[in-house]
């Protein structure tokens, strides 16, 4: 079978890991506003489509958590293509729902593979890349959550106008067994598709797979040369990384409570939990009650702008996290943030008042229709919101938590980091329609307070790692330099290679120092 062996092919086609996510995330905000789902549902409010909501995210905190197991055994590849046929049995049951439990169970199935995929395709992606585009292949995990949920709000939107549109009292149940069902083809583009890329390199040699490694190595790095200076140093980097962590055993779980590692893991799931607490999950999931509390006559037309400014100011992230960094990222970001939610809460406050149809269970503050121009500042603040995050914390959030564990205990570490996601998820997805309905405006102040606690944090405890290797992180967080003070760096893997090339360090097949030479040699 062929092997591509393209990073940018490797990183993007595992991405589709991350598009399911984004699929699951807008399965539910294109269907809320259909009388289809209400009638068929019994018109679920409050805590009921709470629950219903929260029932993926508690799926995916199952899943997140057992993704190490399953990666470290049987390797990423493997785990995300059973991830994809989770998903894909999720799906079915979604499509095929005749209640509410159905419902719930095929969300907690699509959430345990989304568990697996959004801890995973991070850790096999920042294995695969080199350090200088790292952070550009791994936000393609971020871009791709964007457009699938994009791609699925506008299938759910169309969907919608079947059997008289979603309006209509006696609207059928394709609007929602269509989009519920078209889930499944990602999955199998995934399942089938990985067939075709590598192994991480990392983990055979985890593995102790050391030719397979170095022939990964060569193909993904050096132009399949298994000579070439940068494979040789990076091989080297990996064998002396490995040798380290297994004399200090930091292979299990306890290994992660350990105060070298413990900080990091602190660091990575609160980067997932702020993540979270920033409020935008919130504005996907709900952005058509937002909507129709500002007043807007189409709510989901509004709303999916918000899903299309979401993919294209993703892309601006893409393309300059690893020239700018990870640290300013974090920064920038919960600053403008918290500001736009702010503005939106004190707009909202000032000039909204209680919805006086106290039969409607969804909304219970509402804009005067005499102060449109309220409603559209509203409305352009959200969009803010989501440009700002796009740009910053949506990449970033992935990004970080893959890069800056030890090989041995990565794929454990990342999986608690984005379990943290999922806890922060589930809780939130079952609170927020409750939450909004009984404190409307002041939501939004919590959650920009939120974005101010996130500021403070970062700044204190997240240092620069752009341009530094995944076996270079120790150095960045054990040399005893405070976040505020750290600054990118020259990774010692470039001088390596310089010296493999000039013939000053000669390596073997297994990464050790053979002495020096004139020409560069592995000695076999």
């Amino acid at each position: 079978m062929k092997t591509f062996y393209s990073v940018y092919a490797i990183c993007a086609f595992a991405a589709i890991g991350g598009g399911l996510f984004g699929f699951d995330i807008s399965s539910m905000s294109g269907v809320l506003g259909t009388n289809a789902y209400r009638n068929y549902f019994n018109k679920p409010t409050g805590t009921r489509q709470g629950g219903i909501t929260a029932a993926m995210p508690a799926g995916s905190l199952v899943g997140a958590l057992s993704s190490s197991f399953i990666a470290d055994r049987l390797s990423r590849k493997t785990a995300i293509q059973i991830a994809a046929a989770i998903w894909i049995l999720g799906s079915i049951f979604q499509a095929a729902s005749n209640g509410v439990a159905l419902l719930c169970v095929g969300r907690v199935v699509s959430g345990f593979a989304i568990g697996i995929a959004s801890a995973i395709v991070p850790v096999y992606q920042s294995e695969i890349a080199p350090k200088e585009i790292r952070g550009r292949v791994v936000s393609l995990q971020q871009w791709a959550i964007t457009w699938g949920i994009l791609i699925q709000y506008f299938i759910q939107y169309g969907a919608s106008f079947v059997d008289g549109g979603p309006k209509a009292p006696n609207q059928g149940t394709a609007a929602f067994r269509i989009p519920w069902g078209i889930q499944a083809v990602p999955g199998v583009i995934l399942l089938v598709g990985m067939f075709f890329f590598p192994r991480s390199p990392r983990w055979l040699a985890s593995k102790d797979r050391w030719e397979e490694a170095l022939t990964v190595l060569a193909n993904l790095h050096g132009g399949g040369d298994t000579s070439h200076p940068k494979v040789l140093a990076e091989y080297k980097e990996i064998e002396d990384a490995l040798r380290f962590e297994r004399e200090l055993a930091d292979s299990s779980f306890a290994a992660l409570v350990k105060p070298r590692i413990l900080k990091r893991v602190a660091l990575g799931m609160s980067i997932q939990m702020w993540s979270q607490l920033c409020g935008m999950n919130v504005m996907m999931y709900y952005i058509f009650l937002v909507m129709k509390s500002a007043g807007i006559a189409d709510e989901l037309l509004t709303a999916s702008i918000q899903y299309i400014i979401n993919v294209a100011l993703t892309l601006p992230a893409i393309i300059w996290l690893d020239r700018f960094g990870r640290r300013p990222a974090l920064l920038i970001g919960s600053t403008l943030m918290m500001t736009f939610l702010f503005i939106s809460g004190a707009l909202q406050g000032a000039y909204g008042y209680p919805n006086p149809d106290k039969s409607d269970k969804e909304v219970s503050w509402l804009i005067p229709k005499s102060h449109a121009s309220v409603s559209k500042g509203i409305v352009a603040c959200s969009y803010l919101f989501v440009a700002s995050f796009a740009t910053t914390w949506g990449p970033t959030s992935w990004t970080y938590p893959s890069e800056i564990f030890p090989s041995k205990v990565r794929a454990k570490a990342v999986s608690l980091a984005t379990a943290s996601n999922w806890i922060w998820n589930c809780i939130l997805a079952f609170a927020v329609p409750p939450l909004l309905y009984s404190i409307n405006w002041k939501m939004y102040m919590i959650f920009g307070t939120f974005n101010g606690l996130a500021l403070i944090h970062m700044f204190l405890t997240a240092p620069e790692t752009k341009g530094k290797t995944l076996e270079e992180m120790d150095d960045v967080f054990d040399r005893g330099i405070p976040a505020w003070k750290t600054r990118a760096t020259t990774s010692r893997l470039d001088q390596l290679a310089r010296d493999i090339e000039t013939g000053e360090v000669k390596i073997d097949r297994h990464g050790k120092n053979v002495g020096t030479t004139e020409t560069v040699e592995r000695k076999i």
